[in-house]
């Protein structure tokens, strides 16, 4: 491993970095009340202890109380700060990973409905597609305390002990004033590229006034908007040069594109289906041509795409930050020869659209990411070895025996059908979302590893599972999909499973009555679409497929929008009826007395799943615990000790939509969190 180029050391300035691998600057949005305490500590500590050469926290940290987060993000502008960033970076150093952290003024991307209810600022008044708010452009005394603000931010991370700070300039306030889209300023800030630049400088000189010449300093930044009428490649390459030549710059984390709106963003940051790396070869440009330290990161998700980038020259420093909240430990897998071992990123983008959804950041297929102080990583052996039956082999049924294997447990595990998966290997169905079959691959190669025993085509009923002398059942069946939402016709309407595994054949004209609001109805959509069908998706709610979030939209809507699709929000369908060789829909809407008839021939029914709990009832009275779960032991860690039936010979337990419809990561959440103590 001595010779693999990711795991070389690299010199930047006075610091010598362990190996080519980074956690580049983002916001997972577990800080309490701006501050990172002891969750946000656990995570980059993680990952520093399994090896990492860097890690950087906060994409990004506000600078200036003008700049409220739009979610939870570092307040960089409270001297408080200082403690808990000093605490972080400490806790890193002592595992050998360097620290820096991102800083930034947001501009006119936030609200001015957030924080403080300050005038969002910016260098025009033109607004934000994504965040919506109208900016005030800025006067010279804005221009002035917000220049002041950026050096009494990076002046508390020289405090914090940090080992550097980035400044992000894509899509943020200090890009806003380079982009002729979003600078209409007079002179000194406006007209010619070099005005444009003056802010950047000003905030430059003012940073190394303050923390001097061996601090380092580097920037995240668009060297290319790929927008119409935007700062274009040339501009870019004229400031890559600009910033080297000022020698106020250590190091350039090179993006591509801008991040105005939910598609530009999601063409920067690619999600599942989308090409990887596909910056990687701009960046090596960037590179060559002016042979400064150059980092970027942008979709690679696995060790063969970053080696490429790290042998090839391309890139000085590779970002792997999405792979390392799927996997913290993929560097030390790395260094001990475990490469086949790593957690594989799906590029699902959990993590993110949540984020944008004001919510923490979660992988879809690690739910100890995000919860380190109560989920682990590393799963410790059982004190006593048990016999754990798992019945069903999606990602929740194959999670459990995962950890009960990790646990020393033996595991049986009991699937109907000839091959595991669930509904992730139906989500694979489609060509964008084929990488989900990772989140079952990786599980049954670690089942594997473990012993635990699989027995595929078999119908699990309660003599059968009796017939284990099982000490723990876990029930992680699933559900099937629920059409029954109508006053009358559900036996006209088939699910969008139906669909997607190929059981029904599209028809001509088709509704597809998206009740769920997640990925299912749209691929269902996709499917009927790309035959050539009319095909229209209607929703009671005021915008269509909320659970599938902002960036995972974006492809979907690409491919729909291109097949003429037609979206119909606010309006319930209420009844299906036989019309000739057709269907007539009766359609109402919760707004009002209002009902129409429309015509289809094909009408499919998104609405979640309901569980397939049969065999749980049936083993309910032969349970020592009567299949009840104490939910204070489960939330804290604590093992699973109910004992309300003296005669039962087993606990027994359900998981994921074998309790209830959601989703797979909190399959994956129930089974790690049950299982971890067992």
């Amino acid at each position: 491993m001595k010779n693999d180029p990711l795991l070389q050391p690299y010199q930047l300035k006075h610091l010598t970095l362990r190996n080519r691998v980074i956690i580049t600057s983002h916001e997972p949005a577990y800080p309490e009340e701006g501050m990172p305490k002891q969750l946000y500590r656990a995570y980059h500590v993680e990952r520093a202890k399994a090896g990492v050469a860097m890690t950087m926290t906060a994409g990004s940290a506000a600078i200036s109380r003008d700049s409220p987060p739009v979610f939870n993000n570092v307040l960089a502008y409270k001297d408080e700060v200082v403690g808990w960033l000093k605490d972080l970076t400490d806790e890193c150093h002592e595992h050998g990973a360097a620290v820096m952290i991102q800083l930034t003024h947001l501009g006119r991307r936030t609200r001015w409905d957030k924080g403080d209810w300050l005038p969002v600022v910016s260098s025009s008044h033109s607004r934000e597609p994504a965040h919506r708010a109208f900016p005030k452009r800025l006067e010279t005394w804005d221009i002035e305390r917000i220049v002041k603000d950026y050096a009494d931010a990076a002046e508390r991370m020289v405090a914090a002990g940090m080992d550097g700070i980035e400044l992000q300039a894509y899509g943020h306030l200090m890009d806003q004033f380079w982009s002729p889209l979003t600078n209409d300023l007079d002179e000194p800030y406006g007209g010619s590229l070099r005005n444009r630049l003056t802010f950047t400088f000003e905030v430059l000189k003012a940073i190394r006034a303050r923390v001097g010449d061996q601090f380092i300093v580097g920037m995240r930044y668009t060297a290319d908007e790929v927008a119409k009428g935007g700062l274009t490649k040339d501009e870019g390459l004229t400031i890559t040069q600009l910033l080297k030549d000022s020698g106020m710059i250590d190091f350039l984390n090179v993006i591509r594109g801008n991040i105005a709106t939910d598609a530009a963003l999601t063409d920067i940051i690619p999600v599942q289906g989308m090409r990887n790396a596909p910056h990687l070869d701009f960046a090596g440009e960037i590179r060559s041509r002016t042979g400064f330290p150059t980092f970027h990161a942008a979709k690679i998700p696995d060790v063969a795409t970053a080696r490429h980038a790290i042998a090839a020259g391309l890139v000085d420093m590779v970002g792997m930050t999405r792979a390392h909240m799927t996997d913290p430990h993929l560097v030390r897998k790395l260094i001990e020869g475990r490469e086949d071992d790593i957690r594989p990123c799906v590029g699902a983008n959990y993590c993110l659209d949540r984020i944008y959804n004001a919510g923490a950041a979660y992988c879809i297929h690690n739910a100890a990411t995000g919860r380190e102080t109560s989920m682990p990583h590393t799963i410790p052996k059982a004190g006593t070895r048990r016999k754990v039956v798992v019945v069903g082999a999606g990602p929740g049924g194959l999670e459990a025996a995962r950890v009960a294997g990790e646990r020393g447990h033996q595991v049986v595990v009991l699937e109907l059908a000839e091959q595991a998966g669930g509904q992730v290997r139906l989500t694979a169905q489609s060509e964008r979302r084929k990488e989900m079959q990772s989140i079952i691959d990786w599980r049954l190669a670690q089942c594997d590893r473990l012993g635990v025993q699989f027995h595929f085509n078999t119908w699990a009923d309660a003599e059968r599972v009796q017939a284990e002398d099982p000490d723990v059942v876990i029930i992680a069946t699933g559900g099937l999909p629920h059409t029954e939402v109508l006053e009358r016709g559900n036996e006209l309407v088939v699910s969008s499973w139906d669909i997607i595994a190929g059981d029904v054949k599209p028809g001509r004209n088709v509704l597809v009555y998206d009740d769920a609001g997640d990925h299912a109805g749209l691929q269902a959509a996709e499917f009927i679409a790309r035959s050539g069908a009319r095909t229209e998706i209607m929703t009671p709610d005021r915008s269509f497929a909320p659970e599938v979030m902002g960036m995972n939209l974006v492809p979907y809507m690409r491919s729909l929008q291109g097949l003429d699709t037609h979206f119909t929000v606010t309006y319930r369908l209420k009844a299906v009826e036989r019309d000739g060789d057709g269907l007539k829909a009766i359609v109402g809407t919760d707004y009002s007395d209002l009902e129409k008839v429309c015509h289809y021939d094909q009408v499919v029914v998104n609405h979640g799943t309901l569980p397939l709990d049969e065999l749980y009832f049936e083993l309910k009275p032969l349970a020592s615990n009567e299949g009840a779960v104490e939910y204070q032991d489960l939330i804290v860690g604590r093992p699973q000790q109910l004992a309300t039936n003296p005669a039962g010979r087993f606990q027994l337990f359900r998981i994921g939509d074998a309790v209830s419809s959601r989703n797979t990561h909190a399959a994956i959440y129930d089974a790690l969190r049950l299982v971890k103590d067992l």
